[in-house]
């Protein structure tokens, strides 16, 4: 009988620690922001976009419009900063410096079977609060597209795709620190 006891007893305590393991286990869990941002929220509060206007040869009118409101958009949604019309702890400033069509493939027509299109953008970022962090950088980016297509057809689709691209690579520059 005392054998039966002291099994039982045993056999409850294992339970017990088990149990009691696997609440553990299951409670503690271990949690990564991919969001990215790196700022100091105690010493950067603020962040001013301008605009950045269209010099490029080739013109789509509504590209630097799409580009700043895409890049404000980016700063909404991931990080606390408040944006400013000007004097923001950060600044993003820049131009719309490339807007260009090239054939790529040549078919054995002699004709081109693809189209690039390429989009650069020139930035200057100001950070008053690390002006280390300073920098003017020329960013680009490049869809390709079928030449039997008309750019009007296929433009809106690569240019939010262009856009996209180049906004996270800004944010990941300045404040993400990838």
């Amino acid at each position: 009988m005392r054998n039966k006891i002291k099994i039982l007893i045993s056999n409850n305590y294992c339970n017990w620690i088990i149990c009691i393991g696997a609440i553990l286990l299951v409670s503690c869990t271990i949690s990564y922001k991919f969001n990215g941002s790196s700022i100091d929220y105690t010493k950067t509060k603020t962040i001013s976009i301008s605009d950045f206007p269209n010099t490029a040869e080739l013109v789509y009118p509504p590209l630097s419009q799409e580009f700043a409101e895409t890049l404000r958009d980016l700063y909404t949604k991931q990080t606390r900063l408040q944006q400013t019309k000007k004097g923001g702890d950060l600044h993003l400033e820049g131009e719309i410096i490339g807007y260009q069509l090239n054939p790529m493939a040549i078919s054995a027509d002699s004709y081109s079977s693809q189209t690039k299109l390429t989009l650069t953008i020139k930035v200057r970022f100001s950070n008053d609060k690390n002006p280390e962090d300073d920098f003017e950088k020329t960013y680009s980016a490049i869809q390709t597209f079928d030449s039997s297509k008309l750019l009007n057809d296929v433009q809106e689709e690569l240019i939010k795709v262009m856009i996209s691209e180049i906004v996270d690579n800004i944010y990941n520059d300045t404040v993400a620190k990838w």
